[in-house]
């Protein structure tokens, strides 16, 4: 993939937004033709005292949940730009980002002022207990250490 070293650099601003609980939402768009997956939003949430993230193909005539680890999720991104998706969408409270596909599929990040004023209300529930319960691999990829 050309467009692979923009898209881990996105992913970075993705694993930020966690760290510094500013993360709001996570949605994947604007498919490539007319295709039977319209949608994927992830937003993290609590299964028992770890945080997952739920990952939510929304389809023109069903939705589907699963709950993924932050890189299972990582993959779910990758394995979906150019196939069917062309922009991400990284909703924070002090900024939006989008990662874009052109048509030569070069990609792009693009800064605008933020859509939500509110985390989700994970992150708010997990700022204000200052207690995050994330499992090794999580703790690896936000550079939190074990």
């Amino acid at each position: 993939m050309s467009f692979e070293p923009i898209l881990n650099e996105f992913w970075d601003k993705v694993r930020m937004s966690l760290t510094n609980y500013t993360f709001a939402k996570l949605t994947l768009a604007k498919t490539i033709g007319d295709t039977e997956l319209k949608n994927i939003y992830i937003r993290p949430i609590m299964q028992g005292t770890k945080m997952v993230y739920s990952v939510m193909a929304r389809y023109k005539s069903k939705e589907e949940e699963r709950f993924c680890s932050l890189d299972e999720t990582f993959e779910i991104v990758k394995t979906h730009m150019n196939n069917p998706f062309l922009s991400a969408l990284l909703f924070t409270t002090r900024n939006d980002i989008t990662f874009k596909l052109n048509k030569k599929r070069v990609g792009s990040i693009v800064v605008a002022e933020p859509t939500f004023k509110s985390a989700s209300e994970l992150m708010l529930v997990l700022k204000e207990e200052a207690k995050i319960h994330l499992t090794d691999v999580d703790h690896l990829a936000l550079g939190l250490g074990s």
